[in-house]
């Protein structure tokens, strides 16, 4: 069984995808038996998603900013260096009106019924961005996760991974005792291990293996197993 899919996965191509959609849709409105109300819903939605997703943007740097200042400032600069600057923090502007929850729920509740209406042509759904492919169901039995584990924040692993079309990542992760025990499920990739390093001066090498979830239970097969040796 496939599903057809409009809007795209990543935030960052949401974002363009339905600045697209909204902008246009002024056009196909009455062509489509789209209410005014609809209308202007998606155009509001296309601003409230936009100004969100920059001003994370913005956060996520500025948290990066704050943590090179704090480390500057804690373990001190090369004698001839610039002294480090303090952040700011990042201007909130003009907020846009909230909107309802659910954008892209009901962008795409919208861009069905456009699809499924009887003088739909593929050149409007072109122009709307609705002509996307065909999405095949994934095979639940033999789906196998791809892990990295990379050195993350402060010394701690990060576990790099695909969501694709699963629900969440099962992680477990082995610290050198010979055994596996379940880390987390992470629904949001990548995922952090914020477990307590070793003592200083010592190191260990923790191994990560995972199962993808769709919906509520295990399917597939357990990735292959990648690791990281830690220090404290």
């Amino acid at each position: 069984m496939s599903k057809q899919s409009f809007a795209p996965k990543s935030d960052h191509k949401r974002d363009l995808w339905l600045k697209n959609f909204a902008g246009k849709l002024p056009t196909y409105g009455a062509k489509y038996g789209l209410s005014v109300e609809e209308v202007k819903d998606m155009i509001a939605c296309a601003l409230f998603f936009t100004y969100w997703l920059d001003y994370q943007n913005r956060v996520v740097d500025y948290d990066q900013k704050v943590t090179n200042y704090k480390n500057k400032m804690r373990d001190g600069v090369e004698a001839d260096s610039v002294p480090p600057v303090q952040p700011g923090a990042p201007d909130t502007g003009v907020i846009p009106p909230t909107v309802v929850p659910g954008i892209f729920n009901r962008a795409n509740s919208l861009a069905r019924r456009i699809k499924n209406h009887k003088d739909y042509s593929s050149d409007d759904g072109s122009d709307l961005g609705l002509e996307g492919a065909e999405v095949v169901a994934p095979d639940l039995l033999n789906i196998k996760p791809v892990i990295k584990v990379v050195p993350g924040k402060a010394g701690h692993p990060e576990i790099q991974w695909e969501k694709g079309q699963m629900s969440a990542l099962d992680i477990y992760v082995d610290r050198g005792t010979g055994g596996w025990v379940f880390l987390a499920t992470d629904t949001i990739p990548d995922y952090t291990d914020t477990a307590a390093l070793p003592a200083a001066g010592e190191s260990a090498f923790w191994q990560y293996r995972g199962m993808y979830r769709f919906d509520d239970e295990q399917v597939g097969q357990w990735s292959v197993t990648d690791g990281l040796t830690v220090t404290g």
